[in-house]
């Protein structure tokens, strides 16, 4: 095992997650395949293999500590950029079915590399914005979870989330720091849309001092059909 894999594998012990050997190699092809094309590309401006342990496939899988993933069959993650969460929750947990969304077709091409790459399957790529997705008839409503790391207000991430999940279903938001403001001005949107605010996971990342929360939303109704509104007006307008 090389210096790299230890520090992978140890990140991932102090979450209780035990990688085998086939998903250690994953993540490092990922690794290697995302700084490959970052050079062309504009991916992540974090490239050193530490940094991209602890602050993407680490922090993409502490869900796992948090979620009982082994309730998911679908899910899709909105505005996944360079794959995240998504790839590292797939390797994580091979049985899910999983969606990449993203508006950029660029990112998407290099995800599919990635997936061919690490040989990955029950898994597949779509482009579209997240406002046009929810109108989709193979999309709205189809999947037990939806997740994103997007950078967005949350009654802006729930607009674009909560129209794919399925009643009984859960939207699960990944955000930086404190968010008690941030919730309570989503509330009235969360509602709206037919969800409820189920709990609020707060963390700190292994070996470091970086703090992250999960907001996971509970979808208990169906959304309205005016919902999401068209592109662009949930962040210019959020509920």
């Amino acid at each position: 095992m090389t210096v790299y894999d230890s520090y992978l594998v140890n990140l991932c012990d102090m979450f209780h997650v035990k990688l085998s050997n086939g998903q250690v190699d994953q993540f490092n092809r990922y690794y290697e395949l995302l700084v490959k094309k970052n050079e062309v590309m504009n991916l992540t401006a974090i490239t050193d293999y530490h940094e991209v342990c602890l602050k993407h496939f680490a922090d993409s899988i502490s869900l796992s500590q948090y979620y009982d993933m082994s309730s998911v069959d679908s899910l899709i993650d909105v505005g996944t950029g360079a794959g995240f969460p998504g790839i590292p929750l797939k390797i994580l947990f091979p049985h899910l079915n999983v969606t990449l969304l993203d508006s950029l077709n660029k990112r998407l091409l290099f995800l599919e590399d990635v997936i061919d790459e690490l040989d990955l399957d029950n898994i597949k790529t779509v482009h579209s914005r997240a406002e046009e997705a929810g109108r989709m008839k193979n999309l709205r409503e189809n999947y037990d979870l939806c997740v994103s790391r997007a950078v967005a207000n949350l009654s802006t991430l729930s607009e674009y989330c909560l129209p794919l999940v399925k009643v009984g279903g859960n939207f699960i938001s990944y955000k930086a720091g404190e968010v008690e403001d941030e919730i309570n001005s989503a509330k009235h949107a969360i509602k709206k849309l037919g969800g409820k605010i189920k709990s609020v996971e707060e963390f700190s990342l292994p070996d470091s001092d970086i703090s992250r929360s999960f907001v996971i939303i509970e979808k208990v109704n169906e959304t309205s059909n005016l919902y999401p509104r068209k592109p662009g007006t949930p962040n210019k307008k959020p509920l």
